[in-house]
């Protein structure tokens, strides 16, 4: 069968069609680098499908159509039970994303996530909820204020600074791009204009870096979290996050649904007809006189409510 030959993924995804604008893939945050064991645990079609799509650039189509046309071993039909296999297994959710597009008008797009890690489904939920997910373990990179102060040095060697230096300037370097600075901004002004020689880059540059300091900006109104709707990878049904585990709905789970409300007994419809029969005879009276109704229901409506069965 097609599922265990290697060389079934053989179309190379830089020449694959993409989606209309603000359609396709999109890759989820925080994934692991890639490696060469990523999908080990998937069966074998899933897992070359799933390299496929990993090397897929933004905005790809993703759907089971458009995959089947470029893998040749692989029909629709695999490739949907591949999506929904991946689905299961953490590594995509289909979502409807309500976003402003060039003309100025929100539209509804539907994106495929895609996350060469596998997620639970608490982690989509909170990713989808536009949470920002924990970063990988490991050394915190170097801050952009430290790479400009470094960067000066490899631009004009006069303001070359020690490791030591960077570390105590850069707070005040992280003002400048605060303000609106750009990393080049800083080194700009660090080596503009210097003297033929520099005796001290470290108070130099505290000096320029003081006396220099953009104006601050206005700030800029809050970011909305564009609304979003997750949908069944099988048949598309919109549902909450936590109403489609494993990003499917009920139905394509297989579960059975739930049971109907029981039925009213016989001697229940009696006992309401009879309600219903004895609220049509009763003539009109003056307001707040009780009824009597026939057992066994022993309570009393008055007269303007019994108006308003009539109507």
């Amino acid at each position: 069968m097609a599922d265990a030959n290697p060389s079934a993924v053989a179309r190379p995804p830089h020449a694959y069609p993409m989606a209309k604008p603000g359609y396709g893939k999109k890759s989820a945050p925080a994934q692991s680098p890639r490696t060469a064991t990523d999908f080990a645990h998937l069966p074998p079609r899933e897992a070359q499908i799933a390299a496929f799509v990993d090397r897929l650039p933004e905005g790809a189509a993703m759907d089971a159509k458009s995959l089947a046309a470029q893998l040749p071993a692989y029909g629709q039909a695999a490739c949907r039970t591949a999506l929904r296999r991946l689905s299961e297994a953490g590594h995509l959710r289909r979502v409807k994303e309500h976003l402003k597009g060039d003309d100025g008008a929100y539209h509804w797009v539907t994106r495929t996530y895609f996350s060469r890690t596998a997620r639970d489904d608490a982690w989509w939920t909170a990713v989808l909820a536009g949470e920002v997910p924990e970063p990988p373990s490991g050394p915190a990179p170097r801050s952009r204020a430290y790479a400009a102060l470094a960067a000066a040095g490899r631009t004009d060697p006069r303001m070359t600074l020690s490791h030591t230096d960077c570390v105590a300037l850069e707070p005040l370097a992280a003002a400048w791009l605060e303000r609106g600075a750009s990393e080049s901004h800083v080194v700009r002004e660090l080596t503009a204009g210097l003297p033929s020689q520099v005796h001290h880059a470290a108070a130099l540059a505290r000096r320029r870096l003081i006396d220099k300091l953009p104006p601050e900006r206005a700030p800029e109104p809050p970011s909305l979290t564009p609304l979003r709707l997750v949908e069944c990878t099988v048949c598309a049904a919109p549902g909450r996050p936590e109403a489609l585990p494993g990003g499917l709905c009920r139905d394509c789970r297989g579960e059975p649904q739930r049971p109907a409300s029981a039925a009213l007994t016989p001697e229940e419809v009696h006992a309401r007809a009879a309600i219903l029969r004895a609220i049509n005879r009763e003539p009109e009276r003056p307001y707040g006189t009780p009824v009597e109704l026939p057992a066994p229901v022993g309570f009393t409506l008055e007269t303007e409510k019994l108006k308003e069965f009539r109507h």
